[in-house]
């Protein structure tokens, strides 16, 4: 599975961690930067990731900047992304089941290194339900498509 990973200077600590977690665990990933502590834009880094995602060069993607919030907001602007902020496995676990969700955010000042690896195996290891859950997606699909952000 490949796997786009990005965040801004709010997330580069946790970045770190989760690249070496998924290299370890066989990941193929494509790091989308930062790699510096010096403050940047969260948008600069979440858009060529969820660019990657949407266009199925990468499986899924994870971003994580200091809240995981704003980093998700301008993910999800991007056609096709389902990016989902988690802080437990349940969550991680059903916006997979339930939503296809195919990107995950995180907050460094929230979160853990701990528990966001959990919650991070959680997302990668859950496959999507589909049945009456596909119905849902296909509406969101074309809310999208209905305000000009179709692919």
């Amino acid at each position: 599975m490949k796997i786009a990973v990005a965040c801004d200077h709010g997330g580069l600590v946790l970045k770190k961690a989760l690249l070496e977690y998924l290299n370890a665990n066989g990941y193929d990933v494509v790091d989308y930067g930062t790699d510096r502590s010096d403050s940047c834009d969260y948008p600069d880094y979440a858009l060529p990731a969820a660019e990657a995602v949407a266009r199925g060069e990468c499986d899924r993607g994870i971003l994580i900047c200091s809240t995981g919030i704003g980093i998700s907001i301008a993910a999800n602007k991007v056609p096709g992304i389902r990016c989902a902020h988690c802080h437990d496995t349940y969550s991680a676990k059903y916006t997979r089941l339930h939503n296809d969700a195919n990107m995950i955010a995180f907050g460094q000042k929230v979160i853990g290194e701990g528990l966001m690896l959990e919650i991070v195996d959680t997302f990668l290891r859950t496959d999507f339900e589909g049945g009456r859950h596909q119905r849902r997606v296909d509406k969101i699909s074309a809310i999208e498509k209905k305000y000009g952000r179709d692919n």
